[in-house]
């Protein structure tokens, strides 16, 4: 499998563990406030890393490095990806997965073969506002409710999680988002940082009092609701 970004020690990205994060290349979605533009627009002319030298670098890092973290792009994309996970494993390391949730197949894969310790999927909105923020016209949202629905049957750990955009969510937005997850384990909200490597640098980001109604929205669905990059 083709990777293009290696972060050799994260402490953010896999909550509890300190891990080693991966990219690969290409994503069916374009979100404005996506970070990894070039790894979503133009990801052909980059360097990749060889999968020998992430098996490498996490066997000689055991009992610093707790786990890997895999994002993206859409890792799922990926029809290898089994292979490289299972090379991963090997290691002992723990696996964290970052989806959007557009292949249920594959994550259904993966949990059967026991490959991914735990899933982050990201709810881009709620399902009627999914084409404005994704750039994909009258996108069909019937994967990523399927991907919810397993979620919510418990046969793997994980979380959902929202980037948060003034220009995107709203009250009625995040109260739908709410009923769509209901019983969820845990849903994060996650601040958006404006950067040059975004796709769309004229977003903006949620205050953070608009932040606490919309934990209070959430808080009857959900049974932990958290936050990343504010400080409550």
């Amino acid at each position: 499998m083709k990777i293009f970004g290696l972060e050799k020690l994260s402490l953010v990205d896999f909550d509890g563990y300190v891990c080693a994060t991966v990219f690969t290349g290409g994503c069916n979605f374009k979100c404005g406030f996506c970070h990894n533009s070039a790894l979503v627009i133009d990801y052909s002319s980059l360097q990749t890393i060889p999968t020998e030298e992430i098996v490498s670098y996490l066997n000689k890092r055991k009992g610093v490095i707790d786990g890997l973290c895999i994002t993206g792009g859409e890792p799922t994309l990926n029809s290898d990806l089994p292979d490289f996970i299972a090379e991963i494993k090997r290691t002992g390391a723990l696996v964290k997965l970052d989806t959007n949730g557009t292949n249920p197949t594959m994550v259904k894969e993966l949990v059967k073969e026991n490959l991914v310790d735990y899933f982050a999927m990201d709810i881009k909105n709620d399902l009627e506002s999914y084409s404005e923020i994704i750039d994909v016209p009258n996108y069909d949202t019937a994967k990523i409710k399927e991907s919810i629905d397993f979620f919510l049957s418990g046969l793997a750990k994980y979380e959902f999680r929202t980037t948060l955009i003034k220009e995107y969510h709203k009250k009625e937005n995040i109260k739908e988002i709410a009923k769509l997850i209901s019983g969820a384990e845990k849903y994060v909200f996650q601040k958006f940082t404006r950067g040059e490597n975004c796709i769309n640098a004229d977003l903006t980001e949620v205050s953070l009092d608009t932040v606490k109604e919309f934990i209070e929205i959430v808080k009857p669905y959900v049974k932990n609701v958290k936050t990343r990059g504010y400080d409550l």
